[in-house]
């Protein structure tokens, strides 16, 4: 086990922690538990690539925990109606479909590799920002006003592009198969 695998398992600590945390109002103790979680997500990376600790588990591990910690956070302001439940129900619905369609593919004998795309970048950045601002809010007690509207039409909009950039690689992936496949008969 790697020290960059041991961060990113101890991230996964922080999900029921900061979930506590804005169930019970302590806002400043979720926001420093996202901080940490996020700045953790920097340290494990830039370890594991400076010191060679890069590992097949990690790779899996890592964005395993970083979108538990997101999709959680997200589910929770929907709860406390600090989001549109839209946006809540796009947020964990394309993450379904993600997990959903790399199971699917691999049941099928049909494993895709799992690459980002820049949109989907774009999305998680937009979604981070975005869980920032309404952690940094209730922490702090101030109201962004127009840039939480504007990080939430964003977020949206990356979210549903995001989603939709995968489908069609997943589809494109699975007709690839679907052709050779048959050419193969």
């Amino acid at each position: 086990m790697t020290i960059p695998n041991i961060i990113t398992l101890m991230r996964f600590f922080l999900v029921p922690g900061v979930v506590f945390a804005l169930l019970t109002g302590e806002y400043g103790w979720a926001f420093a538990g996202f901080l940490a979680a996020g700045i953790s997500d920097g340290v494990d990376g830039l370890i594991a690539r400076h010191f060679d600790q890069r590992t097949e588990l990690g790779a899996y591990l890592d964005p395993i925990a970083d979108k538990l910690l997101l999709v959680s956070v997200f589910v929770m302001f929907g709860y406390m109606t600090e989001l549109p439940l839209w946006l809540v129900i796009a947020v964990v619905s394309r993450d379904a479909l993600i997990v959903g369609g790399v199971l699917l593919a691999n049941v099928m004998g049909h494993p895709v590799a799992m690459k980002p795309l820049f949109v989907s970048k774009a999305n998680t950045l937009a979604q981070i920002l975005l869980a920032l601002l309404v952690l940094a809010e209730l922490a702090f007690g101030y109201s962004s006003g127009a840039v939480r509207v504007g990080l939430i039409v964003a977020t949206g909009l990356l979210t549903v592009a995001s989603g939709a950039a995968y489908l069609v690689a997943w589809i494109k992936h699975m007709s690839g198969y679907a052709e050779s496949d048959a050419e193969g008969r």
